[in-house]
């Protein structure tokens, strides 16, 4: 009794009152982090983040109404407070259960998002548990309105609020460098909503958003339709004419994209021990069937695997900080290949093993067409079938045999791996087969690379055979390509001596040479492959593949040229401003002859060269974010191209619509299961991964987290 009455004394005063509004906010916050948001906590520096982090900013935010001295506006401020935030609480509650996403500023303020996301079906999204929401301001309303808790009326001087806010702030620095130690870069990068909520909070999230959309608004708000067409005059001018024997070779065919994770070039027929690491696909890259780049760079920035994504699809470049699918991928204008491919009659999906909102790839993906995003919740991913980033190849290329046979042909799909990821750790199940002693040097990161490639090579050879045994293959174009480096810079010394180099005198130019990663296009229809030597990027495969399709890139403004072509550019752009080409390399200022790798003392006939192309790079990547940073792309309507309308697509129930199409279509179908006589082809998948054998889960729904790497 007496442990009530001291604690009802504390909370008559504003400042206990407002420690019991923080106290129960902050309850209900922890509840919603572990019942119904999957933040995939890891360690323990991560749980205290994850407890403490919605302190600091609930401080901050009820701290305002110390600056209102009546206590008639005092306690109505600090409860409509209390109630805004519970209210952005439990809407992202909501959103969550639908889209496993976060609110962005955008779809809050966006009437169109919000009715899309909150509406009608909000109902059928709510739960018992969610009266635990709200039910605390009702209690604390009525214990005021009954007298329970007393009104203060004490004033409190400008010193309080100020000390308050002090407090938040202090609280709030030292959770963001906490947090940062654990994550570098974890701002400026932003791939992943749920890691900025998991280690700074949602309210924190929610502004930080906030201020990242007014500045984007302010910058969109600034521009002007002509600034587009500067673009496209720059693209005009630089445009290469398809190569004529190349043109429309792989028309009508079906394009498979095989995005390998983390896999460089150096890969490529390479042995450890006598031992090839990527049998299957050395023998793709060689094959006459097989048109291969072996000068093919990547070229991405802090985006990395989003990066490359966008490169492929977009033809533009990242941005100079973060991911262009995080920060603008979500409301930006795109004249991608996802629609370009649909408007010339094909089906275009992505099939990818992790949460849809990671690299926000399930706002990105609507805004590039794409018709349908199997991601971690269409498989199942429990217990060790998954790694921290999503589903393990082997099980994904198997799984998604369900939702491929549907697909009406022809189709653009697209997979994305992830085991070949850093820490390249492999159960001891699916390692037992594997045949690629690992190298002996100081780090363990460059010792299981070869591991994980190896099971990377063996899930391409069991998607090959299955392509082979359906007749899957013979109407397909399959491209593979390398996203970005796996050995990243730090630990290239100790992968020399594996790759013949030497490690005292490993130098930047090394470091750029390393940035190969293959390029691969594969198919029966071709009889004349062969290993090109062209200079190129990431940044030239949409105009590459748009020609061998038949498909005249002209039209488009894309920064990349036609590998094939004569005219092709070949001096390869880095995000960082460097360059690589045929004859020299510029790394931070100091050229190198790119065969040699000496250094080259320019004379004035030479630097005259060098800065011309100097000034092309820099050109073309400031143009490349001022059409992305500043949305220009809406203002350019190239001739039969329609732009796309983001609210058009919905990744829910992909199977059941891609089944109601072929209904609907009866024999027009051109789907592999109805050119199958209607018979399932998952049975001619033949996996050898452990966990193929083991019980489904009850649950598709994903049960893993995204482990904390910056090489991602």
């Amino acid at each position: 009794m007496n442990f009530i009455k001291k604690t009802l004394a504390k909370v008559n005063t504003r400042i206990g009152f407002f420690i019991l509004l923080i106290i129960l906010f902050w309850l209900k916050t922890i509840y919603a982090y572990f019942t119904d948001f999957s933040l995939g906590v890891e360690g323990l520096l991560q749980f205290l983040l994850l407890i403490a982090n919605p302190i600091a900013t609930t401080v901050l935010m009820l701290g305002l109404a110390f600056y209102l001295k009546p206590a008639k506006l005092f306690y109505p401020a600090i409860i409509l407070l209390d109630i805004l935030d519970t209210v952005l609480l439990y809407l992202n509650v909501i959103y969550f259960r639908e889209f496993t996403d976060f609110m962005t500023v955008s779809t809050m303020t966006g009437y169109s998002k919000v009715d899309q996301g909150l509406s009608g079906s909000s109902i059928a999204l709510t739960s018992p548990h969610d009266v635990f929401y709200c039910l605390d301001i009702v209690v604390i309303i009525l214990l005021l309105l009954f007298r329970v808790i007393k009104i203060d009326k004490h004033q409190l001087g400008a010193k309080v609020a100020f000390a308050i806010f002090s407090i938040g702030s202090l609280l709030l620095t030292l959770n963001v460098a906490i947090a940062d130690m654990d994550r570098p870069q974890l701002i400026t990068r932003t791939f992943d909503r749920s890691y900025i909520v998991k280690y700074l909070g949602l309210d924190f999230f929610t502004v930080y958003d906030g201020i990242q959309t007014h500045q984007s608004n302010e910058m969109r708000s600034n521009a002007t339709k002509s600034e587009v067409y500067k673009v496209k005059d720059f693209t005009d001018k630089h445009y290469a004419p398809a190569n004529p024997q190349m043109y429309g070779s792989l028309k009508g065919k079906n394009v498979i994209i095989l995005h390998l994770e983390s896999f460089q070039q150096f890969l490529i027929n390479k042995k450890i021990n006598g031992k090839e690491v990527t049998p299957f696909i050395n023998k793709i890259y060689n094959s006459k069937h097989t048109y291969s780049f072996d000068n093919f760079f990547h070229q991405v920035g802090q985006g990395k695997t989003s990066d490359a994504e966008n490169m492929l699809e977009t033809s533009t470049y990242g941005l100079p900080q973060g991911s262009l699918f995080a920060q603008l991928g979500s409301d930006n204008t795109f004249q991608g290949a996802p629609a370009i491919m649909d408007q010339k009659g094909y089906s275009t999906a992505v099939f990818h093993g992790n949460v849809a909102s990671f690299w926000n790839r399930n706002n990105t993906y609507k805004n590039l067409g794409y018709q349908y995003f199997f991601d971690a919740s269409y498989y199942d991913t429990s217990g060790d079938k998954a790694t921290g980033y999503g589903l393990k190849d082997k099980l994904l290329f198997d799984d998604s045999t369900k939702y491929l046979q549907h697909l009406q042909q022809p189709f653009y799909a697209k997979y994305i791996t992830v085991t070949n990821h850093f820490p390249y750790d492999l159960d001891s199940e699916d390692s037992k087969d594997n045949k690629i002693k690992v190298p002996d040097t100081d780090d363990d990161a460059v010792n299981n690379y070869f591991t994980t490639a190896h099971y990377l090579d063996q899930s391409v050879k069991e998607f090959y055979d299955y392509l082979n045994k359906t007749g899957l293959a013979k109407n397909t174009v399959v491209m593979l390509y390398g996203d970005h480096y796996g050995i990243s810079n730090s630990e290239n010394s100790s992968l020399a001596p594996l790759i013949g180099k030497n490690s005292d005198d490993w130098n930047g130019y090394d470091n750029a040479q390393l940035q190969r990663v293959p390029l691969m296009f594969n198919s029966p229809a071709i009889n004349n492959g062969y290993v090109d030597h062209t200079y190129g990027g990431e940044i030239d495969v949409l105009p590459t593949l748009m020609h061998l399709l038949g498909m005249n890139s002209k039209k488009y403004i894309q920064f990349g040229t036609d590998l094939f072509s004569s005219k092709h550019d070949q001096v390869v752009a880095f995000r960082n401003r460097d360059w690589v080409s045929p004859k020299y390399t510029s790394i931070s200022g100091t050229i190198y002859d790119t065969k040699t790798g000496k250094i080259i003392h320019p004379n004035a006939k030479l630097s005259k060269k060098i800065e011309k192309m100097q000034r092309k790079v820099n050109t073309e990547i400031s143009l490349s974010d001022i059409l992305n940073q500043q949305n220009l792309l809406r203002f350019y309507h190239p001739k039969g191209f329609k732009t796309v309308n983001p609210s058009d697509y919905n990744y829910s129930n992909g199977l059941s619509r891609e089944e109601k199409i072929e209904k609907q279509l009866g024999d027009k179908s051109t789907s592999l299961f109805d050119e199958n006589g209607h018979k399932n082809t998952e049975k001619l998948y033949k996996t050898d991964a452990p966990e193929a054998t083991k019980p489904k889960s009850k649950t598709n729904r994903i049960q893993i987290t995204n482990p904390d790497s910056n090489k991602e």
